[in-house]
């Protein structure tokens, strides 16, 4: 109990600091959106059109510190303003929408690496010195060094421009009315296996390798050669016994890549015109558009403290070790 608390009172400390970043470091860029309009107006626009058009966005030439006051009350009331490049949208309505796409891309894509990354490296570590220990983990990691938007592009023009087996961009046709029906469903998926086969080509080695090196750990700890010793089955010794415990800090490293999901896929999405919270992220930057920023940066912080958080509680569920901490 002592532990749980203690991670709970790390994790508020966090979010409020990340809080707080969020607030401040957007406002410490150069210009601001009324900036951005009139650039791209070419000083067409009369001031007095400007100032109508801050206060329209709700900009406001407040102190700072009672503007952070303000952000606060509204993230309290769950509001994050409106969105600048999408005037009148809600932020939240945008978050919304790209939220669904964002966490279907990242969230297939991670599990699918995790789970063959790690059981390649249960058999590589198993077997050391066969097929799948001498060559898939030298292998993954040499296509993992590449950038994933490379891969990406490489996949999109020949898989999709050249030989036309995937779709080019979106995350489903443009003829097809987004339900529940199985015609949609599989649109879906069909434009999916693009976008999440760059990210998991390069994430899956990382998994194999680090899952290799604490399984050979775990194999020469004494209840392991209890268990060979006692002559039980070899597919429970490897995955009862040894897998089950070297898998503990691979489950920490997954809970952070769930948080990172939100936002990780950032130029997969650009690369491919997929509709997440990365490709709007984008266009905020570009438009200096500080509610839209914030209220993602915000999604994404929050992801990776509440991922951390559900794996230190699962540690102390899978490790009697922690509970006593």
């Amino acid at each position: 109990m002592n532990f749980i608390l203690r991670r709970l009172g790390f994790y508020a400390l966090a979010a409020w600091v990340s809080i707080t970043l969020n607030f401040f470091l957007p406002r410490m860029m150069p210009g601001d959106p009324g900036d951005a309009v009139m650039a791209r107006m070419q000083g067409r626009v009369q001031p007095e059109t400007i100032d109508a058009m801050r206060k329209a966005y709700g900009l406001s030439d407040d102190p700072l510190w009672q503007q952070y006051f303000d952000y606060l009350g509204n993230l309290m009331r769950g509001e994050f303003g409106i969105a600048i490049s999408a005037f009148p949208t809600p932020v939240t309505d945008i978050i919304r929408t790209s939220f669904f796409w964002t966490l279907l891309l990242g969230l297939t894509a991670t599990i699918v690496a995790f789970l063959i990354g790690n059981l390649l490296g249960i058999i590589g570590a198993w077997r050391r010195g066969g097929l799948v220990d001498s060559v898939m983990p030298p292998l993954l990691i040499f296509v993992g060094s590449f950038p994933y938007f490379w891969l990406a592009l490489l996949a999109l023009f020949f898989m999709g421009f050249e030989w036309g087996w995937f779709p080019l961009r979106h995350a489903y046709s443009s003829n097809i009315s987004p339900s529940w029906s199985l015609e949609f469903v599989g649109s879906v998926a069909y434009h999916l296996v693009l976008p999440a086969a760059s990210l998991v080509v390069v994430a899956i080695g990382g998994w194999v390798l680090g899952m290799r090196n604490t399984m050979i750990s775990t194999l020469s700890e004494d209840y392991v050669m209890m268990a060979e010793a006692k002559g039980l089955p070899q597919r429970r010794v490897m995955f009862n016994y040894a897998a089950r415990n070297a898998l503990l800090p691979n489950l920490t490293a997954f809970g952070m890549q769930l948080g990172f999901i939100l936002g990780g896929a950032l130029l997969t999405e650009v690369v491919f015109s997929y509709p997440g919270l990365g490709y709007q992220l984008l266009g905020a930057v570009r438009n200096l558009d500080y509610p839209l920023m914030q209220g993602i940066f915000l999604i994404i912080t929050f992801s990776v403290l509440g991922a951390n958080l559900v794996m230190d509680l699962l540690y102390v569920r899978l490790d009697p070790r922690v509970r006593g901490a």
